[in-house]
């Protein structure tokens, strides 16, 4: 299996480590890309810083990304799993897994990012601030940029195993399954059940699906199908309903 994660929007920014080397990560056939896009972030932070905000999305109280973003050919790294946070991650707690989750982890996940295309858990990455729905000067946007870009790579890391693609919102564009593979992709929904009424809250959303991909890791789970990942979340004790590939996770409380 493969597990495909949203990025944090917030990262813990790295103390101390050595500068970024594209060439040390994993996937390397995305490096020509994540290069152009990272030359057109750190310009486009380095230049007036209103309109860089604008272009970025960024608000008030963000305004220290950009000089992160304007330096980040020599802003320490760390590894990928410890730079993004947020409250999935903190559900899933990557630094608590043990050694044979955490080697699972390095193999079966990978993150969306609109920077790199694709994160592997141990490669060396800075804080950086880029949405997937930006739109880059002379490169137009980051979705449109990665989409053909990042179809042979995923489809060749998924293999003929499944893709669990647990991305939402605007991460989702950065690539959507077709054909074959789209055969072999779950996705997931975690749905509040209160007074009677569902609908999809964030944080409950964000937690449980953090939660879950630390029991697949924990518990060496590997589904080859959407069936077999439907079973495994029974197992788990969590109340699902499936819709096509998609499955629904019932939850009353976070």
């Amino acid at each position: 299996m493969l597990i495909l994660l949203p990025p944090s929007e917030g990262k813990a920014t790295p103390a101390s480590g050595r500068p970024l080397d594209l060439d040390t990560m994993d996937l390397g056939a995305l490096n020509p890309t994540r290069e152009r896009i990272l030359t057109s972030l750190v310009a486009v932070s380095s230049g007036n810083a209103k309109r860089a905000m604008d272009r970025l999305g960024l608000g008030k109280t963000q305004a220290d990304a950009l000089p992160r973003n304007a330096n980040l050919r020599n802003e320490p790294t760390a590894r990928a799993d410890s730079v993004y946070s947020g409250v999935l991650y903190a559900a899933l707690g990557f630094a608590s897994l043990d050694e044979a989750a955490g080697k699972r982890a390095d193999e079966s996940v990978a993150v969306a990012s609109a920077l790199f295309g694709l994160v592997r858990p141990g490669d060396f990455i800075p804080a950086y601030r880029l949405s997937g729905d930006v739109t880059l000067p002379r490169l137009g946007s980051v979705a449109g940029i990665w989409r053909n870009k990042l179809r042979p790579v995923l489809t060749d890391l998924v293999g003929d195993s499944l893709l669990i693609d647990l991305r939402s919102g605007m991460y989702i564009n950065l690539f959507k399954p077709s054909g074959e593979l789209a055969g072999r992709t779950a996705t997931m929904r975690v749905l509040h059940e209160h007074n009677g009424s569902r609908k999809v809250v964030s944080h409950f959303n964000k937690a449980t699906k953090g939660r879950i991909v630390r029991a697949l890791l924990t518990t060496g789970a590997d589904p080859s199908t959407v069936d077999e990942l439907e079973s495994v979340l029974a197992d788990l004790g969590l109340t699902v309903e499936r819709a096509g590939n998609r499955l629904d996770v019932i939850v009353d409380e976070v």
